[in-house]
């Protein structure tokens, strides 16, 4: 092959940045792929989107067939995000035995079982660089970088939209109405941001990691969710107050011979390299069993890191077409024959510290309720914060408490939240102090 000819489905955010980047470093990247790359297609709805792009001799019309059925294309990128009709293109370019490249979370996350065994029957290469953290090397790091390593632990800030949010309640103190519409208007944020603030996003994202780092693929609705969205600027100042921030995490962990998988607001040490990661920036905290501590860094998304993962994969599959192995590895860097099972921790059989807040009547005898009905259900308060009121309306009492088991605490805030003196359900927040995990024995 003396020229790999691309095709482009959707000419959004992404794919305007993956024309730029193909046109503009032509040179340098037939030096890294070792063959020119020419973008040939690109199918795209609003042909407007087209104005003002350097795309050189490629066509461009609204119809994906022309990009499937031309057999000059080697390599097929879909950037239209969702489901459908998105994953229907990537089947049926692959079984056109067309190389695909995809940055859509969504998709691989629910269908990437039914993606990889067609890739790996086709025997075509399927590149998702993109799908997580953007413009980090995350996909390609797990799959071949730490390939030799048992990854005991990973959390991550993959969702730039919530970690801009907290991080604007932290540094300016607002409340969470207002970053969300600061981040709307500085374009972090979408019109309906609810994937972003719900966590969702996150959990696709983690789904993906998980299925790359223990050959596990779990659909996103089975890990356990939950937002960002009832974090108030009061409790951003007590995390601080207590040496924590907090932050919206993707965890997932090895813990007797159980895996972890969660998505929720975490108070993490103010000291953690994870707690300094600000605005709309993205990191992953890796613990591998050889390696130790990894942290990936970087911009999450946007046009042009986003747009250059893309590129990144397209290259990788230029170097295995040259040197005659495509497909050289299989999509998630396992082979299905020797991956083994790891069964998932129920969510409430979690043990973890606690940050609880209780909005509660200013009167005599609450704070000896409260923690009667903790200790009723075996939750041990490790200490207290209660401070003046300094305006009308509840008091909030604030408790951290030991090691507790998930439901043990449920259970016992249902009593509570079931008082007279309490005035509103209330909050509670996870509580990391290490993602290191303990050695066993």
């Amino acid at each position: 092959m003396d020229v790999l000819q691309v095709g482009l489905i959707g000419l959004g955010t992404v794919g305007s940045g993956v024309a730029r980047i193909i046109s503009d470093k032509a040179a340098w990247l037939e030096k890294r792929a070792g063959m020119p790359v020419r973008l040939k297609r690109v199918a795209e709805l609003d042909l407007r989107r087209k104005e003002g792009l350097p795309l050189g001799e490629a066509t461009v019309s609204t119809q994906v067939e022309d990009i499937l059925e031309d057999p000059d294309i080697s390599v097929v990128i879909e950037l239209i995000g969702g489901i459908e009709p998105a994953k229907t293109f990537l089947l049926s370019a692959m079984s056109r035995k067309k190389h695909v490249i995809t940055a859509n979370k969504a998709l691989i996350s629910s269908h990437g079982q039914e993606i990889f065994q067609h890739a790996l029957k086709q025997q075509v290469e399927i590149g998702f660089e993109a799908a997580v953290a953007g413009g980090i090397p995350l996909i390609r790091s797990f799959k071949e970088g730490l390939a030799v390593d048992r990854m005991l632990s990973i959390a991550g800030i993959i969702n730039g939209t919530a970690n801009y949010i907290l991080s604007s309640m932290t540094e300016k103190g607002l409340e969470f109405s207002e970053c969300l519409q600061e981040a709307q208007a500085h374009g972090y944020a979408e019109a309906d941001p609810t994937l972003d603030i719900e966590g969702q996003d996150t959990a696709h994202k983690l789904a993906i990691l998980v299925a790359l780092a223990y050959g596990k693929q779990i659909h996103p609705q089975d890990i356990y969710t939950e937002g960002i969205v009832r974090i108030t600027g009061m409790d951003i100042r007590y995390a601080l107050e207590l040496g924590y921030r907090i932050k919206l995490l993707a965890l997932a962990k090895i813990h007797e011979g159980k895996l972890e998988v969660r998505v929720h607001p975490t108070m993490i040490p103010s000291s953690h390299m994870l707690a300094m990661v600000g605005q709309a920036f993205n990191a992953v905290y890796v613990v591998a069993e050889d390696t130790g501590p990894v942290m990936f860094y970087g911009k999450g998304a946007g046009m042009m890191p986003t747009g250059s993962a893309v590129v990144s994969d397209l290259v990788a599959i230029a170097r295995n077409i040259r040197s005659g192995a495509p497909a050289r590895l299989p999509p998630l860097g396992f082979y299905s024959s020797s991956v083994q099972d790891i069964a998932l921790q129920k969510m409430e059989d979690l043990v973890a510290k606690y940050y609880i807040r209780f909005p509660a009547m200013d009167r005599p005898g609450v704070l000896s309720k409260i923690s009667g009905a903790l200790g009723e259900h075996g939750i041990s308060i490790h200490s207290v914060i209660q401070h003046g009121r300094q305006e009308k309306g509840p008091v909030n009492v604030i408790m951290l408490t030991h090691e507790a088991r998930e439901q043990d605490l449920l259970k016992a805030l249902a009593v509570v939240d079931g008082l007279e003196v309490i005035l509103d359900r209330s909050l509670y927040i996870r509580i990391e102090d290490s993602f290191d995990p303990v050695p066993s024995e």
